[in-house]
Parts: structure tokens; sequence; C-alpha cells
């Protein structure tokens, strides 16, 4: 193939790869429009297993509702561990905290996940072989997660003790949208890039110190682990105790207002 010839491929491969892009959003765009908002019943799920739902804006909560129908509508759920079902109460409690990381920024609608696997508690396994490490979640980059549903109530039930599994593995489905699950999610430009690494290395640097120096630290001590895990813990911490995480990670706290195009301190 000439030179010629490669660069007509090459830009017959970009547009087409455009245009697959625009057809994609306005889909999304579309199902969005048309899904409307959660029954009363549904809000009802969210009010006796999501506390922090009536905590939310009004005008968050009305861009969120479409949200979590169109997640239930497009993802797969599978009963596991002697769960009898997935039942519409878990989809909308799931989806519900799983769409508070779309709703204030440009998303695709967790582009890569294509199905939920619900437990009745916490269950054992994961990709390797013979692992039977006691789990309460897990995401996969292949495209699930896992959880616990039990987990699932309790962390959505208490808004303010900085632990939600839901959260913590769907912040874990961002991050891995990029091939990569080490704390650097996808971002808008090279400027982006560059203040959330400055942010996020120099947090968690100091972060770790804390823990060796025996400090408490408004994060779970898990965040420690490495920096993928830094992030869904920060995540869960941005949205459970933001004021906290503003006063001792001020600039990580800007990064994830920024990221996630909410505030909620102001809440």
């Amino acid at each position: 193939m000439n030179g010629f010839l490669w660069l007509l491929w090459l830009a017959a491969v970009i547009a087409i790869a455009i245009w697959a892009f625009g057809c994609q959003k306005r889909r999304r765009q579309k199902a969005l429009l048309e899904a409307g908002p959660l029954s009363n019943e549904d809000r009802g799920f969210l009010k006796n297993h999501f506390g922090l739902y009536e905590k939310i804006p009004k005008d968050v909560q009305t861009r969120l509702e479409p949200i979590v129908q169109v997640l239930i509508a497009e993802k797969n759920f599978e009963a596991c561990g002697g769960l009898s079902e997935v039942s519409r109460e878990m989809k909308v409690v799931v989806m519900a905290q799983a769409a508070l990381l779309l709703v204030g920024r440009d998303h695709r609608l967790f582009s890569k996940l294509r199905t939920v696997l619900i437990y009745p508690d916490a269950f054992k396994g994961g990709r390797e072989e013979h692992d039977e490490t006691v789990r309460l979640g897990e995401s996969w980059g292949s495209g699930s997660v896992i959880l616990s549903w039990r987990s699932v109530q309790r962390g959505g039930e208490d808004e303010r003790d900085g632990h939600n599994v839901v959260i913590h593995e769907f912040a874990h489905q961002l991050d891995q949208e990029n091939r990569h699950a080490d704390g650097l999610p996808e971002l808008e430009n090279r400027a982006a890039v560059g203040n959330w690494a400055h942010a996020f290395s120099d947090a968690f640097e100091d972060f770790c110190k804390d823990l060796d120096a025996g400090r408490k630290t408004v994060m779970d001590p898990y965040g420690a682990t490495n920096p993928a895990e830094f992030f869904a813990v920060a995540t869960e911490t941005f949205f459970e105790k933001a004021k906290q995480l503003n006063q001792e990670y001020p600039r990580l706290y800007l990064q994830l207002k920024n990221y996630y195009g909410l505030d909620p301190v102001a809440w």
C-alpha cells in the first residue's frame, strides 16, 4: 500500500470511528430523554436504602433518575450464592448509587460494564483459581461488578460513614474505562491529567505518611493499597464525608469536584 492509499485508509478509519462515537452518543441521549423519572415505589426503595439521596439537590435528582432507568434497562443482573432473584428494589438501589458518579459529567453509561452480579452476603473467590478471599464487592475490567446485597444496604443506609461498596466498585469501573486500573480515569485533556496527577500523588503520599505515623485520617486505610484503591476510597469519602475531605485534602477534593461535576460540600 503506497503512502497516499495508506492516508486514505487511515482517514476512512478515523471518520468511521468518529461517526460511530457520534451515533453512540446520540443513542445515549435519546435513551435518557425517553427514560423518564422513577416511580414513587422506586423512590421509596431509595428512601429506605440510600440515605444520601434525600440530601441530593432536586435538580440533580431529576437528572439522575433517567440514568438509573437506562442503566437498569441496558445492564444484565445475575443472582448468585443462593439469592433467588435480583429484585427491582435491588436494581434501583444499586444503580441510583452508581448513577451518582455519572450525573454531573459527560459519560458513557459505564460503557464497559455488562453484568452486575449480586450475592446475598459476603462472598468468596475472585478472578484467580482457588481464591478463597472473602469479599464485599469487586469490579472487573472485563465488564462485571460483583456486590454483596447486605453490604449495599449497609453502605447506602449510612451515608456518613465513608463506606459505600457500590460507589467504590463503580469508581473502579470508571478507572478501568481506559484499560488501566491505576487511579487515573479518562480526563478531558493533557492539562487536566497533569493537575490530577500532581494532586493525587501528593495526597496519596501524605495519606500513606499519616497512616505510617499512626495518625487518623478521613479516608479508609484500605486506600493505601495502591493508587486504584486510593481513587475508589477517595470517591467514597468525597460523597459521604465531603467537608472533612475538603478540609484535609483540599486539592484532592477540587479534582474530584471537577471530575464528577458535583460539590457535595454544598449539600
